[in-house]
C-alpha cells in the first residue's frame, strides 16, 4: 500500500483479504435472498481493498485518509445495495464509478477552489443523473445521456463537470487484484462504444475460463499473428489440433457472449 500507517479507521490493512467474483455474487444472493447482515459485512471487507485503491486517486490534498476510506465505503455500500444481479457485470467493475463518486462529491463540497455558482450546480445534477443512470442501465452513460437528463448542452455539461474534477491519466490504474487490473479508461463510456465495452468484459471473463493450451494458441495465433503451422510447431502437436482446439476456444468465447 502507498500509505505511511498500516491501520486506516481501526482496520489493519495489512490483514486484508479480496473475495473472488464468485464469492461476491453469492453474498449478493445470499444478502437480496435473506438480508442477511453477516454476509453483508463479509462483503464490505472483502472489498475494501478495492475502496483503498480507489482512494490513492485522491490523496495528497490535505485530506484526512480516514475520512476518505469512510466516504469510499459509503460509496462500497451504495453500490451493494444498487447491484443488479441479472447483469453480466463484474462486481468490482460496478463498484469503482459508485465509490468515485461519493470521494468526488466530498471533495467538490469542500474544495477551496472558487467555481461559479451556476456551474457547481450544473456539475452536481450531472453527478446525480449518472448515478441514477448508473442504477437505472447497469453501466457508465455516456455525457450525450447525461446532458439528456438533465435537460443541457453536451458541451456545458463537460465543462461543468471538468470545472470540479482533476486531470489524471486514462491509463492510471484504480484498482488490481489477483485476477485483472482495471483502468480509467475502463470506467469511461462512449455513445460509439458501450455496446463493444460490454462485449469487452464478458470475452475476458469467457477467456479466464478456457484452459492454458487454449490461452496459449488464442495468444500466439491473434497476437503474435503466427499460422497454425507455427503455432504446431512450437507447443508441439498437430496442425489439425491447432485447429481443432482453435475452433472450440472461440466457439466457447461466442456462446459466452
Amino acid at each position: 500500500m502507498a500509505y505511511n500507517k498500516v491501520v486506516i479507521s481501526g482496520i489493519n490493512t495489512s490483514e486484508l483479504t479480496v473475495l473472488k467474483e464468485e464469492e461476491k455474487i453469492e453474498l449478493l444472493k445470499e444478502i437480496r435472498a435473506t438480508g442477511s447482515k453477516a454476509a453483508k459485512d463479509k462483503l464490505i471487507k472483502g472489498n475494501l481493498r478495492l475502496v483503498l485503491s480507489v482512494i490513492q486517486r485522491f490523496t495528497g490534498r490535505g485530506e484526512d485518509i480516514d475520512d476518505l476510506f469512510q466516504i469510499g465505503v459509503v460509496g462500497l455500500i451504495k453500490a451493494i445495495n444498487n447491484f443488479d444481479l441479472t447483469k453480466e457485470v463484474r462486481f468490482s467493475t460496478y463498484c469503482v464509478p459508485m465509490i468515485t463518486g461519493e470521494l468526488r462529491r466530498h471533495l467538490r463540497d469542500c474544495s477551496q477552489i472558487k467555481v461559479s455558482r451556476s456551474l457547481r450546480d450544473m456539475a452536481y445534477k450531472a453527478i446525480q443523473a449518472k448515478e441514477k443512470l448508473v442504477l437505472k442501465n447497469q453501466r457508465e452513460p455516456t455525457i450525450e445521456e447525461i446532458a439528456q437528463e438533465i435537460g443541457e448542452k453536451r458541451s456545458d455539461v463537460v465543462i461543468a463537470l471538468e470545472s470540479i474534477s482533476d486531470p489524471v491519466s486514462l491509463y492510471e490504474p484504480v484498482f488490481s487484484d489477483s485476477e485483472d487490473t482495471m483502468y480509467i479508461m475502463d470506467q469511461i463510456g462512449d455513445k460509439n462504444d458501450v455496446d463493444s465495452w460490454m462485449d469487452e468484459l464478458s470475452i475476458r471473463d469467457a477467456i479466464k475460463k478456457l484452459g492454458g493450451r487454449e490461452k496459449n494458441i488464442l495468444y500466439l495465433r491473434f497476437l503474435q499473428g503466427k499460422t497454425q503451422m507455427e503455432v504446431a510447431n512450437e507447443i508441439g502437436i498437430s496442425q489439425a489440433q491447432v485447429s481443432r482446439l482453435e475452433k472450440n476456444a472461440i466457439s466457447r468465447i461466442k456462446s459466452s457472449i
